[in-house]
């Protein structure tokens, strides 16, 4: 039996990898209760400077342009598959979820900020290039690893060819008209998480309860089920728990207040797309306002999808799919295969 290569790289240093060997058909690094999206092509698993342990996944046609995906917090990245799924006949698919999120063991509390999440984005781009070959990337990120591409690519770290940001919850400066609303929007999203319940006998008691909710009321179908199969894990007392713990996923909504993310297109080297949800629908969400504003008055590439909340890749799947691909094919990132 053939054995795969296994990349473990510091999300700090690049000279710190190190490789062992795995059998494939094992799949030691995919837990059974993930079992949604098709079996991967590829697992690599990057180690953070701090010991936090990342697993990425390789989906779709190696040979076609790449694309890297990730999620919003509290969430994981397969449960978005309705989504991304619409790319793997044409794309090299490669996706992860942040640390202590979904498929990953839990980091540690402490480091759980986008101070230790930027570079864990560095060393998964730097691991995926020496394990799956370099080649122009397209980023496609929602919510929190949106703003982790942004403080990425702002750095002067990036490498991606593009970013395609969906609804980031960037919070404008002091005085601005949208900034009450997005403080309040994450006041009370903090709230919630720390009154979530985290054990759950079966998976379908919180596909029940995201669909329940009234974005999850908008869900497409089978968007709760699989998003619910994406962030448990096997609970060691029987049953299943929240992969994110409440407490650190609170605590990110909070880290978006002072983050001071109000960039300008000229800040980035790549082109750069934002989708938003839609700030004319009735009673909006306050991403959507704060994204309509950013790309006016940071001049951005924006389109909005019209009806949705900021969890517009899990209600509209198919729209969000296709206003990627429309702006990949502007820019000249298609397969060509």
């Amino acid at each position: 039996m053939v054995s795969k290569e296994l990349l473990i790289l510091s999300a700090s240093e690049a000279s710190s990898r190190r490789t062992q060997r795995i059998d494939p058909a094992a799949k030691p690094t995919l837990p059974s209760f993930v079992r949604q999206t098709p079996a991967p092509r590829a697992v690599i698993e990057v180690v953070a400077a701090d010991g936090a342990r990342l697993r990425v996944r390789r989906h779709g046609n190696p040979r076609g342009p790449r694309l890297m995906l990730s999620h919003g917090n509290g969430f994981a990245i397969d449960g978005y598959f309705s989504f991304w799924s619409r790319f793997l006949g044409s794309f090299d698919v490669v996706v992860f979820d942040m640390r202590s999120h979904g498929q990953n063991p839990r980091a540690e509390p402490p480091n759980h900020d986008y101070a230790h999440m930027v570079p864990d984005l560095d060393g998964i781009c730097r691991a995926v290039g020496e394990e799956f070959g370099e080649k122009p990337t397209a980023g496609v990120f929602h919510s929190m690893s949106a703003q982790c591409a942004m403080l990425q690519a702002l750095a002067g770290r990036s490498d991606f060819a593009a970013l395609i940001l969906f609804d980031p919850p960037d919070v404008p400066p002091p005085g601005h008209p949208v900034r009450g609303k997005m403080e309040d929007y994450e006041h009370k999203l903090a709230r919630w998480a720390r009154q979530r319940r985290t054990h759950f006998d079966e998976r379908s008691e919180l596909a029940r309860d995201y669909a329940k909710t009234r974005s999850g009321q908008r869900w497409a179908e089978g968007a709760a089920e699989q998003m619910a199969r994406a962030v448990l894990q096997p609970d060691t007392a029987g049953g299943w728990r929240l992969a994110c713990p409440t407490e650190l996923e609170a605590s990110m909504y909070l880290q978006v207040i002072p983050l001071g993310l109000w960039p300008k297109r000229a800040d980035f080297a790549m082109p750069v797309k934002l989708i938003g949800a839609d700030p004319d629908k009735s009673y909006p969400a306050a991403t959507a306002l704060s994204n309509r504003a950013l790309a006016a008055e940071g001049e951005f590439d924006y389109i909005a999808i019209p009806g949705t909340t900021h969890l517009l890749q899990l209600e509209e799947p198919a729209a969000c799919a296709d206003a990627a691909l429309e702006f990949l094919s502007e820019i000249g990132f298609s397969p060509g295969i």
